[in-house]
């Protein structure tokens, strides 16, 4: 273990992105400033150690809370599934349905060009 000693505004610096600064000192509680990035969970100790307590036991599922799951969990729609070659899951079309649903315009004719057939 690392140890510092540190004045009122005094900082010290973990990495390049976290900064505990000694806001003040009264007695003998010392306040600290903590700046880090959002990713980083900053915790007292004895909070940590609860999240890590429930978290553990939140993992745990015994065999009768799978059973009152399963009965409590409605199967979906039955999804069709298909068996193809390599080459035709490769290729990918859209639906018959989802074609005809779909408005598509054929391109407008170019206006016809007349020619002088005289000045020829």
């Amino acid at each position: 273990m690392l140890v510092l000693s540190r004045q009122r505004d005094e900082t010290i610096m973990i990495g390049d992105e976290i900064e505990i600064s000694v806001v003040d000192i009264r007695g003998d509680k010392v306040r600290l400033g903590i700046n880090a990035p959002t990713r980083i969970a900053v915790h007292r100790k004895e909070v940590y150690d609860a999240i890590r307590t429930e978290n553990a036991q939140a993992s745990r599922i015994a065999a009768s809370d799978l059973d009152t799951l399963a009965q409590t969990i409605k199967p979906g729609p039955a999804r069709r599934s298909t068996r193809s070659s390599s080459k035709a899951s490769s290729s990918v079309s859209a639906p018959a349905s989802a074609l005809s649903a779909t408005s598509v315009r054929p391109p407008k004719p170019a206006p016809a060009q007349t020619q002088d057939k005289s000045s020829a």
